[in-house]
């Protein structure tokens, strides 16, 4: 029987091997974390942390004015204030309901000037976007928006930084009414009624008839719930904030 023997310098030259081999691991995994963590995904907010019992009914506004006295004539009966989303070709098309809106006491959010999607546009594009919507809304109500709400609730890294960038935060929704899908009356309020909870968003489009119809009802089960009904810029929490993976924003203890 032969045996192999192995001397210091074999010895030494296996140990520098497996150093060299860990190094190469090492360099190779931290550079993955790094890019990882690098690519964490953010999210806007969806709903808000509070033991308060609000929730916040929202509309975005994008293709037709139809149905908007019915709708006013609703909230103002049952004394609700939202916020409403407007695209810019919107409010170009009909700066008279964007005023009266804002006339009436809701608050008026960003929802592109376009509605193209954020996602596949540059930066700078995206701030532009958001500038020129903002300017249009101040120059008919008086006030910018401080929310923004991305078209088609599309959104990347790149789309929150823009609005950050401009003094903005993204708001989506927790709850779907999914009246863009035109669904009967009693499910709109069925698909609310179940979710919504404390700091819930909903989300409306304006020109839906079958919300028109479902809102009182909605409206009426939510107060009768003990929820009071606020604009969403009052709901969502000031000071030292974050927002975790779900989109539910917390107070910094």
């Amino acid at each position: 029987m032969k045996f192999m023997l192995i001397t210091k310098k074999d010895i030494s030259l296996i140990f520098f091997m497996l150093l060299w081999i860990f190094s190469i691991v090492f360099v190779i995994y931290g550079s993955l974390s790094s890019r990882a963590s690098a690519e964490i995904r953010r999210v806007p907010v969806y709903s808000v942390e509070t033991s308060e019992k609000q929730v916040s009914l929202t509309f975005n506004c994008a293709w037709t004015d139809e149905g908007l006295g019915t709708l006013l004539k609703i909230l103002r009966d049952e004394d609700v204030k939202c916020t409403f989303f407007f695209v810019g070709d919107f409010a170009s098309e009909y700066p008279e309901a964007v005023r009266q809106i804002h006339n009436e006491g809701h608050e008026t959010g960003n929802h592109s000037m376009h509605h193209n999607d954020p996602v596949k546009q540059e930066f700078s594009e995206i701030v532009s976007d958001i500038e020129v919507c903002n300017n249009l809304i101040l120059s008919l109500t008086g006030v910018k928006p401080s929310l923004y709400r991305a078209p088609s609730g599309s959104y990347d890294n790149k789309t929150l930084e823009a609005a950050e960038s401009l003094g903005m935060t993204a708001v989506q929704w927790d709850t779907d009414s999914i009246d863009w899908k035109d669904p009967s009356a009693e499910k709109i309020m069925s698909r609310v009624t179940e979710k919504v909870t404390n700091g819930s968003i909903v989300l409306f489009h304006l020109g839906k008839e079958n919300t028109l119809e479902a809102l009182p009802g909605i409206i009426k089960y939510l107060k009768g719930e003990g929820f009071s009904l606020v604009k969403t810029g009052e709901m969502l929490l000031t000071g030292e904030v974050y927002t975790d993976n779900s989109g539910r924003q917390h107070r910094i203890k």
